[in-house]
Order: structure tokens, then C-alpha cells, then sequence
């Protein structure tokens, strides 16, 4: 158990790679029996996953949960669509920054908050290549200054 009650079940590096986060706000997860207990196991993958929003509601594509290998007939699609659930002005709020900023929501972890399954979902604009790059180069220019500091107290 983390701080507040939370207990990370599955994070989405790729998305702090490929987009700018400029937003993040939590929303439950409506979910079957049996993909709580895969959950609860870990046995997530968000990766791949994107979110739309239609008819006013908010759905999560290719979010992977793997089957509970004690369950039988009750299990699920592993990856069906699940609906998220939001508050109407939040879904409405949403929907107006998509459409005027060309942003997009992004799955950015998905965690237990006392009990229930939430996920952190990431208003976020794409980047282009060399803002890639550059986070590389940063990042590259870290370790070496980091490896460098090392050596030079060892020594």
C-alpha cells in the first residue's frame, strides 16, 4: 500500500514519452468480478490503451486484463472496451478541451484508492520527434552526470 490509501497496479511509461501531460484527473472503473481479482493480482497492461468519449459517456480501448486463472465461465474479453466513470461537467469539460486544442486522453495508471479501481487519466498532447530527442538527450546527459558524480566520490 502506497501513501493515501493507494495501491499501484499498472503504469503507462510510454505515454510520459510520447505526449506532454498537461492534465490528470481520476476516474473509477466499472469492471466484472473476476477481472477485480486479476487486477488485484497485477495482472494489467494499459500500454496500448487510448480513451474516447461517445455519447457523453467515456470508454477505455485496449486495456488488457489478463483472465483470473481460478475463474470459469465468468470471465471476460480481456480486452473489451470498459466504461470509466466520470462526472458530467468533467466528460463535458473534457469533450470542449478535445475538440478546440487537439488533445487527447491517454490511460496513465491504473491503481486501487480504498478498495476500488481507479485510473488516472491524462488530458495530453502529442510531441513531435524531436521533442522525443530531446528528452533522450536530457535524459542521456543525467546518467552521465550521475555516473560521473559517482566515480569522482569513489575515487
Amino acid at each position: 500500500m502506497g501513501k493515501d490509501g493507494m495501491k499501484p497496479v499498472a503504469n503507462n511509461k510510454k505515454a510520459y514519452h510520447d505526449y506532454f501531460v498537461e492534465e490528470k484527473l481520476e476516474a473509477g472503473l466499472v469492471l466484472h468480478g473476476t477481472e477485480v481479482k486479476s487486477l488485484r493480482l497485477g495482472k494489467c497492461s494499459i500500454k496500448e490503451a487510448f480513451i474516447r468519449i461517445e455519447k457523453g459517456e467515456v470508454f477505455v480501448y485496449g486495456m488488457h486484463i489478463s483472465p483470473y486463472e481460478m475463474g470459469n465461465i465468468f470471465n471476460k474479453d480481456p480486452l473489451r472496451v470498459r466504461k470509466l466513470l466520470l462526472h458530467k461537467q468533467e466528460i463535458n469539460k473534457l469533450t470542449g478541451k478535445i475538440r478546440e486544442k487537439g488533445l487527447t486522453l491517454i490511460p496513465l495508471q491504473v491503481y486501487f484508492r480504498d478498495g476500488k479501481a481507479k485510473i488516472e487519466v491524462g488530458l495530453c498532447r502529442g510531441k513531435k520527434l524531436y521533442d522525443k530527442r530531446r528528452d533522450i538527450a536530457k535524459k542521456d546527459q543525467k546518467r552521465e552526470a550521475e555516473k560521473d558524480f559517482k566515480i569522482r566520490n569513489l575515487g
